[in-house]
């Protein structure tokens, strides 16, 4: 394998581990006659009060529009000493 390619398709080449991010994804699909406008305003909703950001939009022959959104996955770690919480 050469030095380019990475195991991991949603990896950049060269990033180590420690600095990915992880994602959680909404699907959404709008259907054929959804303005662009309208689109536009669910997604900017979407955006502006669930912290969600485009990952991924297509739009079909039909009309229909797929949409996929993402946001940070906010990882919880213990505050406390894992030998204090055996006790």
């Amino acid at each position: 394998m050469a030095t380019d390619e990475s195991p991991w398709p949603d990896r950049p080449v060269g990033v180590p581990f420690a600095l990915m991010v992880d994602y959680e994804y909404q699907k959404l699909t709008l259907p054929r006659g959804t303005s662009r406008n309208v689109a536009q305003r669910v997604l900017t909703e979407a955006a502006e009060h669930g912290h969600w950001e485009l990952d991924r939009l297509r739009l079909f022959p039909d009309g229909t529009r797929k949409v996929v959104l993402r946001r940070r996955y906010l990882k919880v770690q213990p505050t406390l000493d894992r030998q204090l919480i055996s006790r």
